[in-house]
């Protein structure tokens, strides 16, 4: 599967605490902020980089050597998942 943001959505760090907000005409309809946390941060510059699920979940992995590979690959298809339901990501 191809991730990709959806246009119209950007990540900004706004008083120490990255969001993701709707800019230009997708603000008209979509309204608020999305707080990430680190982990959902590190999936959505892995997205921009073209990554796969798969990649980013390896990455997770080499960071963090207390995570194996179907913990990570679980935690990024769930955030993903979210992602694509709050509307951000198709």
């Amino acid at each position: 599967m191809i991730m990709k943001i959806r246009d119209g959505f950007v990540m900004r760090e706004v008083m120490g605490q990255t969001v993701v907000v709707a800019v230009g005409e997708t603000s008209k309809t979509f309204h608020g902020m999305i707080k990430m946390n680190k982990q959902a941060t590190e999936i959505w510059k892995g997205i921009e980089a073209g990554l796969t699920e798969e990649e980013i979940a390896k990455t997770f992995t080499e960071k963090y050597s207390e995570v194996t590979m179907e913990q990570a690959l679980a935690d990024v298809k769930s955030i993903v998942a979210k992602m694509v339901s709050a509307g951000i990501m198709e």
